[in-house]
């Protein structure tokens, strides 16, 4: 690697390290809590819990034609 391109490098690791240390942090008890409570409040809308309502469901086998 020539010298020109390790210190390009290398500046590029500064920046992101200056834009990583910048990141406000919280503690993960407050970030599990925020999560938690976002998970029940939107629980009636997440089609994982309710399930996809027949009619609207793009994923469901097609259905046959053939007339018994």
């Amino acid at each position: 690697m020539s010298s020109g391109a390790s210190v390009s490098a290398l500046q590029r690791l500064v920046e992101q390290l200056k834009l990583e240390a910048g990141v406000e942090r919280i503690k993960v008890s407050q970030a599990a809590a925020e999560l938690q409570q976002y998970c029940l409040q939107n629980a009636c809308k997440d089609a994982l819990l309710l399930g996809v309502p027949a009619g609207s469901n793009p994923f469901r086998e097609p259905r046959s034609c053939a007339l018994l």
